[in-house]
């Protein structure tokens, strides 16, 4: 039995949509049991809408992931992208990608997205931004 995988994204932002879009996609045509959630579902992740667009997050074997660790997870449940899922998982590779996702490209999303929003700020009190 193939167990779920959940993926919550932030649909306003086009980089998110296009690259959540080409998995949902080829989740579709190859019949995998993977769903996609926006950011409304938040809350039934157990998080603010605003703590969800921080990062990409994916719900798999009863645990929410956040960053990198969650595009691995996705990858992973997708034969065509499991070598990334590899790739990305070794040593030298996961420190260079976590920190490029979690000081980089991460940070730029979450601020073009409150920008969208007509946001300053993060609306989760005592949340750094």
């Amino acid at each position: 039995m193939t167990q779920e995988t959940r993926v919550l994204y932030n649909e306003t932002c086009p980089v998110c949509r296009f690259e959540i879009d080409a998995y949902r996609r080829r989740a579709v045509a190859d019949g995998l049991p993977i769903r996609f959630d926006g950011i409304d579902r938040a809350e039934d992740w157990g998080l603010t809408p605003d703590r969800a667009a921080r990062q990409l997050h994916v719900w798999q074997d009863g645990r929410v992931l956040s960053g990198m660790p969650a595009f691995r997870a996705l990858w992973s449940a997708m034969p065509r992208w499991r070598w990334l899922a590899r790739v990305t998982d070794w040593p030298l590779v996961r420190q260079v990608t976590e920190v490029l996702y979690d000081r980089v490209a991460a940070p730029l999303l979450y601020r073009a997205h409150l920008r969208r929003q007509g946001n300053r700020g993060p609306a989760d009190p005592g949340t750094p931004q």
